[in-house]
């Protein structure tokens, strides 16, 4: 495979860093890091191989046969549903012979689940489209707009939708990637633990449910995978002391999207990505990679969900940034090579 050059951060991502450091009406306190922080070191990843029980998850469909492409083609705006106007993606298609159906990696933005759009994502799909992939950057309801779990079912729709126009585009619907962080790293872990079970992130009036939303690997960066241990596991950050988010009250991110305090709200329970693990068939390959100085979303979060994934006999690996703090540059900068490495091992474009 080509070296792929590390990523420079782009305005798009700065100014949502940005803003997810400053929103103190939704309870977010400063980021662990700036660009200023000296760099990261990066720790040797583990990865666990996975029973034959746990294989990627071969969707419904077949791989058919591909689409030609002299060049690179990019469809912004195109709906995936209809029941609001945000739900919508953007295609980056590759160039190609259409020889053979192409896979596709679904890019997630993150934002606190309150702000974000797929134009953040545009430098990733860029460089996953040089490598052969078809990219789906994806517009979910942000909590400002409707409660969960209606950003997540938005995410799952996508997918589908995206497997119903697989012959339109020459999509391999057995080669399906999420990619997301911070918010999108939860639903792209979402996405991984619910693939083959139905759940209340299943939304069949959003369309295509004879679809599969499954997808056969999953880089989450940064993500948070439980709301109910997030405040415990800050206090574990000693990089953060007084710093850290607080995301048990009423006025955090997590809560404002689940409409109630994190820390009371009935709905809690089922933000847990390790709680679907054990109904699942069948799992995915997973990346997982998170600064160990996190203010925002502590690295306990991947710790939790990498042991589950674990227990579960999932192929998984994860990668400590020692020093990194919540959307570091240090991300951009040591992690784009190795996750599209890995992407590219697991779904062979």
């Amino acid at each position: 495979m080509p070296v792929i050059a590390p990523l420079t951060p782009r305005s798009t991502r700065r100014i949502a860093a940005m803003a997810l450091c400053g929103i103190g009406a939704l309870g977010l306190s400063a980021c662990g890091s700036t660009s200023s922080n000296p760099p990261a070191t990066v720790s040797a990843s583990t990865t666990s191989s996975a029973s034959s029980a746990s294989s990627p998850t071969v969707a419904a469909g077949t791989t058919g046969k591909g689409v030609a492409r002299a060049a690179v083609e990019t469809q912004q705006g195109v709906a995936y549903a209809a029941a609001s106007a945000t739900q919508t993606l953007d295609l980056h298609l590759p160039a190609t012979d259409g020889s053979k159906a192409v896979p596709v990696v679904v890019l997630i933005h993150g934002g606190a689940f309150a702000m974000g759009d797929s134009g953040m994502e545009t430098q990733y799909a860029q460089q996953l489209v040089a490598q052969g992939f078809a990219v789906a950057s994806v517009n979910y309801r942000l909590s400002g707009e409707a409660p969960y779990p209606a950003g997540a079912q938005d995410v799952k729709a996508a997918v589908r939708w995206l497997r119903a126009h697989a012959a339109e585009y020459g999509f391999d619907t057995a080669k399906f990637g999420a990619w997301g962080q911070s918010a999108g790293g939860w639903m792209a872990n979402m996405l991984g633990a619910t693939g083959d079970q139905k759940t209340i992130f299943d939304d069949a009036a959003l369309g295509n449910a004879d679809q599969s939303s499954a997808v056969q690997a999953v880089v989450s960066w940064f993500g948070p995978t439980n709301f109910a241990t997030m405040d415990a596991q800050a206090k574990e950050v000693t990089a953060c002391g007084s710093k850290s988010q607080v995301h048990g009250s009423a006025d955090s991110p997590e809560s404002r999207w689940l409409g109630g305090a994190v820390d009371t709200s009935s709905q809690t329970a089922s933000t847990n990505i390790s709680s679907y693990l054990a109904g699942a068939k069948t799992l995915p390959a997973w990346y997982l990679a998170h600064g160990d100085s996190d203010c925002n979303v502590p690295d306990g979060q991947s710790v939790e969900l990498d042991a589950a994934l674990k227990k579960a006999g999932a192929t998984q690996t994860y990668v400590v940034l020692k020093g990194a703090g919540h959307a570091d540059p240090m991300f951009d900068q040591t992690q784009v090579q190795p996750t599209i490495a890995f992407l590219t091992q697991t779904l062979a474009p």
